[in-house]
């Protein structure tokens, strides 16, 4: 397919653009970000760019567009809605202002497995834009390429700030409204379009293909997940869920396991399959003891987004968050020693449902029966750490449903059920980890080590917690190991570890309050054993 075919595709979608580079290869489209300003070298030959005011996502800035292909759309929270006419008129500025500039297109795809991939198409007016979609998606085959046709299309034009004007006097109109925030990402379902706007951070491109995934694959069958995935020598898939900072892409990086994908999958009758073509590791404070694959992988063909180097010897200072806590990295699946490439496993037969515990009260490690994994799920407790998201300084507890809710437009018990229909037909056992604190809560507590958790989930995929005794936590409930290889037994009780037992209980207390009044949405649309399978409260 040729350029005047490109732009022929996106005139259908009433988008005009000036001269058009096609999956331009990596070394090209870094030759052309070094070239134009974008970026520069890091002494390992990454690219480093900065992102401007938005150094994390945007989520109070993403709607959707309310039409009859949105009927199923859970409205509220981050599901905010948009009229298509304010939509078109974004769609309009959009293509006035790209009509002479040139863009930068990959056309790849979302999805490893050959069943349900969806060929999609990003057109972006900076370079290394392109080359986050290059490493990130599933790249194609020359073959690929050949009358493709895209299912999805994302514009990114993060230097255009939104027209967020008031509606016409007719009130025609409605959407976003006059609002300070210059963002906007917008879904179109019955377009298949994705617009994006007013912020250059790349994260937003994959996370609304992903909330329209997340949209569309259950209708298919396919349960669409916010999580890691992993392979053992013989096999075996774990299933690693949790938000940004909870350590997905940082546990799923294991040398005696082989990675699958590092944050979004999707679980058909087939087995588990990578959406993605490469990774988006959160690396402040990154260290090649701790994390040596992510380390390694971070070479030339990786982007580093606002890391701090030396400006002389290009030296990287991982500790540096004087721009955000959120440093980020991206870097092809390949760059992962022995990492599957297909992008394909089999059933899991381990889930760990990862929870940043700000609180410092959640055991490290607990077997889930399945009712209190469905209700684990449902609730999503984590903290949001700081700089994932605007504003965020400094861990707040959280529900986020699904470990996932900013990008799940359906109602999450849609997803739970999917889940838990999944759990009752194969033979996988599910773990709630803490990768929080102990010993008092952040600020007094200490954060959990990595290589501790590295020995729980170790002891977990080999089967070394089978047949362990467990006892249930007196007040989440949870089936706490009586003991582990390689841990200290007084770390695995929690209570144990704080100095004073008076406030551990007060604070498990207030956690557990928490736990029950964010479930109390749901109790009414699961069954009752789910519900049952929250915390105890007193009063």
């Amino acid at each position: 397919m040729d350029e005047p075919a490109v732009r022929a595709q996106l005139a259908e979608a009433d988008i005009t653009v000036g001269p058009v580079h096609r999956n331009l290869p990596a070394p090209e489209l870094i030759a052309r970000s070094l070239a134009r300003g974008e970026g520069i070298f890091a002494a390992n030959g990454a690219l480093v760019v900065t992102t401007g005011e938005r150094t994390g996502r945007s989520p109070a800035d993403r709607y959707i567009v309310d039409e009859p292909e949105a009927a199923g759309v859970a409205w509220g929270g981050a599901n905010q809605p948009c009229t298509p006419e304010f939509f078109d008129r974004q769609v309009r500025r959009v293509s006035d202002y790209l009509r002479r500039r040139e863009v930068y297109v990959f056309d790849g795809f979302i999805g490893a497995e050959p069943t349900y991939r969806t060929p999609i198409r990003v057109v972006a007016r900076a370079s290394w834009h392109g080359l986050f979609a290059h490493t990130l998606f599933v790249r194609p085959e020359p073959i690929d390429l050949e009358d493709f046709e895209p299912a999805f299309t994302v514009i990114e034009c993060g230097e255009l700030p939104v027209d967020a004007r008031p509606a016409e006097p007719d009130g025609a109109e409605t959407g976003p409204g006059d609002r300070p925030s210059p963002v906007f990402v917008g879904i179109c379902l019955s377009r298949r379009l994705v617009i994006i706007l007013g912020t250059m951070y790349g994260g937003e491109m994959k996370k609304a293909l992903f909330s329209a995934m997340n949209y569309l694959l259950p209708e298919r069958g396919v349960l669409p997940m916010h999580c890691s995935a992993t392979a053992g020598r013989k096999g075996d898939v774990a299933l690693y869920f949790g938000l940004s900072g909870t350590g997905k892409t940082t546990l799923s990086a294991d040398p005696s396991r082989r990675l699958i994908g590092d944050d979004e999958h999707g679980w058909s009758d087939h087995g588990v399959f990578n959406f993605e073509g490469g990774c988006y590791a959160k690396v402040i404070r990154l260290s090649p003891v701790h994390e040596p694959q992510i380390f390694d992988a971070i070479r030339f063909g990786s982007i580093l987004e606002n890391v701090i180097i030396d400006p002389v010897t290009r030296a990287i200072d991982w500790d540096d968050d004087s721009i955000t806590e959120n440093t980020r990295a991206t870097y092809p699946v390949f760059h992962i020693p022995e990492a599957i490439e297909t992008g394909l496993g089999g059933t899991p037969r381990n889930i760990f449902l990862l929870a940043c515990d700000a609180y410092g009260v959640l055991p490290p490690i607990s077997r889930l029966t399945p009712e209190m994994a469905s209700y684990h799920f449902l609730s999503g407790f984590t903290a949001l750490v700081a700089g994932t998201e605007t504003g965020i300084v400094e861990p707040v507890p959280t529900f986020s449903a699904c470990f996932g809710a900013p990008f799940m437009p359906r109602d999450p018990v849609v997803y739970a059920d999917m889940l838990a229909e999944r759990l009752r037909t194969s033979p996988t056992q599910c773990w709630l980890v803490n990768t929080g604190w102990s010993g008092g809560p952040y600020g007094r507590g200490e954060r959990m080590p990595i290589a501790l958790t590295r020995s729980l989930l170790k002891a977990a995929l080999e089967g070394s917690l089978d047949d362990v005794p467990a006892t249930p936590h007196p007040v989440f409930k949870v089936l706490v190991p009586t003991h582990c290889p390689n841990v200290p037994e007084r770390l695995l009780d929690p209570r144990s570890t704080w100095s004073d037992p008076a406030e551990y209980d007060a604070r498990a207390e207030a956690l557990a309050k928490l736990f029950t009044a964010n479930f109390a949405r749901f109790v009414d649309r699961v069954p009752p054993e789910v519900a049952a399978a929250g915390p105890h409260t007193h009063g």
